[in-house]
């Protein structure tokens, strides 16, 4: 999603997206996510337990609207939504990443809290009680705890990078996560939208395309890999 700007929440804690500037690239999302819906609708339709729902891809694939727009069209489409457990809530902190040197190449999976986020999937996949999930705040650019609560019954509808990858810690999660859907976006694309929103986050076009080439781009190779993980490629 090209320069898609930050979401704001409602007191049950989905995003609500302000409208992107390309109209075709909205109408993508809403067909993706009426797409996964559907799918989720038609196997709880049929008897299957779907408690946690994972939309993955490359960074700039569009997740986080799809996850909007697939939370906005769950109830209607007769399926409880539980809540939102974005797997971004798990960033470790800035002060964390300059301390272990590693702010360099924030957002690759060395510096996420994994473990936590396994923790919170396992929590509501037990659906004991209600769980208090982190969110990250992209205006702060920090994760922010217990933002986002997700109800004992429903569907809880988690998105990020690392859904689907099969390494240490990270390997727990596609366990967790009862449907998961890779999010499939060109290349070329996926870079262009990044540059965007890197620019549209204060850097300069320059600073923007070098962190895409340096960091991103690994980044999106990596995710890419785990595309034959997914229960659903849209």
């Amino acid at each position: 999603m090209a320069s898609t700007p930050p979401a704001t929440r409602d007191s049950s804690g989905v995003p609500h997206f302000p409208s992107p500037q390309d109209p075709a690239s909205l109408e993508s999302s809403a067909r993706i996510a009426r797409r996964v819906v559907e799918e989720v609708a038609d196997r709880v339709g049929n008897g299957g337990r779907v408690r946690v729902l994972g939309l993955t891809g490359p960074p700039g694939t569009g997740k986080s609207t799809v996850a909007a727009l697939v939370a906005d069209l769950l109830p209607k489409a007769g399926v409880p939504l539980a809540g939102m457990a974005p797997m971004d809530g798990f960033h470790m902190s800035n002060r964390v990443l300059a301390e272990a040197g590693i702010a360099d190449h924030k957002g690759a999976p060395d510096t996420f809290d994994v473990g936590g986020f396994v923790a919170l999937l396992e929590r509501i996949q037990r659906a004991e009680a209600t769980v208090l999930a982190p969110d990250y705040r992209r205006e702060l650019h920090e994760p922010v705890a217990a933002s986002l609560r997700v109800a004992p019954e429903g569907v809880a509808v988690t998105e990020g990078n690392y859904l689907g990858l099969d390494l240490p810690g990270w390997s727990q999660v596609r366990g967790l996560v009862d449907v998961l859907v890779y999010v499939d976006t060109p290349e070329n694309e996926v870079l262009r939208r990044l540059v965007a929103r890197h620019e549209a986050f204060g850097r300069d076009r320059a600073a923007a395309a070098h962190w895409v080439r340096t960091v991103d781009l690994a980044n999106i190779r990596l995710v890419a890999s785990t595309r034959p993980r997914a229960d659903l490629v849209v």
